[in-house]
């Protein structure tokens, strides 16, 4: 099984805004991240979790964003401490429905073999028309909407 989420309000909250509103240069003060604003970026709380539990089970996990800056959030990823839990990556501009066909290629999966979540529902409508099981999680991702799926 491939569970997939989007970044900006799913795993992350970026001050209130997406992560390509935000300001670089980056800095993290002790385990805190900020913009050079002093946006506050941070994980939800049960993220870690919720990739390692995911990662424990055997299953693989794939970020999806359809950021306008791929270079700020991978930045953010690796910031946050999370980049290296994801087998796959696909984040650039444009719709999520190229985001999945590329990584049905790369993972070799079907798409009914996918998990998504995502705060935004625009997404799970049209993820949801390929067979993707597509969770909303308007308030980000937290450990019970996983639960029942592993």
């Amino acid at each position: 099984m491939l569970f997939v989420f989007d970044l900006d309000f799913t795993l992350w909250d970026c001050g209130g805004t997406w992560c390509d509103c935000t300001t670089p240069p980056y800095r993290k003060k002790k385990e805190h991240i900020f913009d050079s604003v002093g946006r506050h970026i941070r994980l939800y709380d049960d993220v870690r979790a919720v990739l390692d539990t995911l990662i424990k089970k055997g299953h693989r996990i794939a970020a999806a964003s359809r950021t306008h800056e791929p270079e700020w959030a991978n930045e953010l990823l690796e910031l946050l401490g999370i980049n290296g839990l994801f087998d796959y990556k696909e984040i650039y501009p444009g719709p999520k429905i190229p985001h999945f066909k590329t990584l049905k290629n790369k993972s070799s999966l079907e798409f009914q073999d996918m998990v998504f979540f995502d705060d935004e529902y625009r997404n799970i409508e049209d993820v949801s028309g390929l067979g993707v099981k597509a969770i909303h999680v308007p308030d980000g991702i937290r450990f019970s909407d996983v639960y029942g799926l592993i």
